[in-house]
């Protein structure tokens, strides 16, 4: 299978960066993309809402239900998978892409922080997961889509931002566990990192040490998730994916098209030893 036509994508934070990409390269397709992010009202600093999400998807040749959802309340969660599938008529895919990020030590980093990491990254994703599982068991070559990095226990990892760290380690390991827990039920689920730092607003949190010209654009990531999302699921579950190595699996050999100004060096993202 190498389209994701008439799918049902529930992808959360998908107003904007990578979570956007994924939803507009599906879009292409004709899939049914359910946009469900925090964003419905312009914010000052950050561009795109829920519904010029959905504008995009819908201009791309994809069907968009835009829901504002905060992914802290597993209420909320349950009421929007509840209709997303009314809409659509079912659920095929989840990408759990909804992330926060503050990079300070342990001594430095204010427990609302903390909290708000561990909220979204780790329940949140839980709770999406938990809440989306009984509709996914009856899609079409479900999957689930966790946007979090391959669990390395390298200390340098560690020392800088244990909280995050930790944070984005609870995704991985809900990869871990549930590629298990429903593989009896026909459900894949895997994790995308990227190798090279994508160029989105979140580069911001990294106190300067990240430059745009040093990266890579979100389209990398959104045509590697297609290529996982299009493997046959009952085969393809359990992984912890690299999205350059995914790509290079599909035949691609020259990335220069991904990068915001090809030839400048690129910076590798956080979670990669060398």
């Amino acid at each position: 299978m190498k389209s994701l036509a008439e799918k049902t994508l529930f992808i959360t934070g998908g107003s904007r960066g990578i979570g956007k990409a994924i939803a507009l390269r599906a879009a292409r397709d004709g899939a049914n993309i359910v946009i469900a992010a925090k964003t419905d009202k312009p914010h000052p600093k950050l561009d795109g809402t829920i519904h010029t999400a959905a504008e995009e998807v819908e201009a791309a040749g994809g069907k968009a239900l835009a829901l504002k959802l905060d992914v802290r309340d597993e209420h909320a969660i349950e009421e929007a998978i509840g209709k997303a599938v009314e809409h659509f008529g079912g659920l095929d895919i989840l990408v759990n892409n909804a992330s926060a990020i503050t990079l300070l030590p342990t001594t430095e980093l204010p427990m609302r922080r903390y909290d708000l990491m561990f909220s979204v990254n780790v329940r949140g994703t839980y709770a999406c997961s938990r809440a989306a599982i009984e509709h996914l068991a009856h899609g079409s070559n479900p999957h689930i889509l966790n946007l979090s990095p391959p669990l390395n226990l390298n200390p340098r990892w560690f020392k800088d931002h244990v909280a995050y760290t930790m944070s984005k380690y609870g995704m991985s390991m809900c990869v871990l566990g549930m590629a298990q827990e429903f593989r009896r039920r026909g459900v894949a689920v895997n994790a995308l990192w990227p190798r090279i730092v994508i160029a989105t607003a979140a580069i911001s949190m990294m106190g300067g040490r990240v430059r745009p010209e040093n990266c890579r654009k979100e389209t990398i990531m959104a045509d590697a998730a297609h290529a996982i999302l299009c493997r046959d699921a009952a085969s393809c579950t359990g992984n912890f994916f690299l999205d350059e190595s995914v790509l290079r699996a599909e035949g691609m050999k020259n990335f220069d098209v991904y990068s915001v100004q090809p030839g400048n060096p690129l910076m590798k993202d956080l979670f990669l030893d060398e």
